[in-house]
């Protein structure tokens, strides 16, 4: 069995902003989650070019042992709980794969992002057939509804219904602002739309793996275009190049921050 789940995400920004404003709030959210022995580590950051497809190739080592779900420690020995993530952004199409060594072939997590210019309003955008689309349900993700974000992750300063860029005049976003951007053209808009394929092989446990990590999918989505949003003033000026640099610097920094300090960023959110 493998389980399918789709997430729309609306972002009042423009499509070819958002690219620079995604890989600032990566590299700034890797930092957070970086400390005492876990966290994330960047091996290969490279342009790549294959079968008429170009983009940035990434392969990073997640080590998360205090991240996941207690019943899963309790079984699994320490080295399984490093996971490699690769991932192709070909913006606007994003490609990324999640493995791990210990479960080989009995486990993968399969994120595919298209990059929008709309409100969501495009049916099965990543082409599945008519029975698998029929199977998945849509999960629409707010990042201005406080209702969608795990109280312990909540910040009100990264708070889009609190925020007001400086730079850029967007926000606050109030209860009606996607109705309010859908009335007028001349705002920006674009959806992330996000398909989510998790497999996970684990007699007696496959079910409830497979459900905790679609919402642990669901609420990084959330958190991260939160900040997104909110750290605007700080990425809207940034040319590509500056993001380079800055990723280069953020893989010298990682490497320092795991080896310090204390575990920081998200736990898992509970053991359901």
């Amino acid at each position: 069995k493998i389980s399918i789940q789709p997430g729309n995400v609306d972002i009042p920004c423009v499509i070819e902003g958002y690219q620079v404003g995604q890989l600032f709030s990566v590299a700034e959210a890797s930092k957070n989650e970086t400390g005492g022995g876990e966290g994330i580590e960047v091996l290969k950051n490279e342009p790549y070019e294959k079968e008429g497809e170009k983009g940035q190739y990434t392969h990073k080592i997640y080590h998360l042992k205090s991240k996941v779900p207690g019943f899963v420690k309790m079984i699994a020995p320490e080295g399984a709980l490093v996971f490699h993530e690769k991932a192709w952004n070909a913006y606007p199409y994003c490609r990324t794969i999640v493995t791990n060594e210990y479960m080989k072939d009995d486990f993968f997590i399969k994120i595919e992002t298209w990059h929008k210019p709309d409100m969501g309003a495009l049916d099965n955008v990543h082409e599945l057939d008519a029975d698998t689309w029929k199977s998945v349900e849509i999960v629409p993700i707010d990042i201005a509804d406080r209702s969608q974000v795990d109280p312990g992750d909540y910040k009100a300063d990264e708070d889009p219904a609190l925020f007001q860029s400086i730079k850029t005049g967007r926000g606050p976003l109030g209860p009606n602002w996607k109705k309010e951007l859908v009335a007028n053209p001349d705002c920006p808009r674009m959806c992330a739309y996000k398909l989510v394929t998790v497999k996970f092989k684990w007699w007696g446990l496959q079910n409830k793996i497979e459900n905790f990590i679609h919402k642990q999918e669901k609420r990084i989505f959330t958190n991260f275009h939160r900040q997104l949003f909110c750290w605007i003033d700080r990425w809207v000026e940034l040319t590509m190049e500056d993001i380079r640099r800055m990723e280069d610097e953020t893989q010298k920094e990682l490497e320092e921050l795991r080896k310090q300090g204390q575990v920081r960023g998200t736990s898992a959110a509970n053991d359901e």
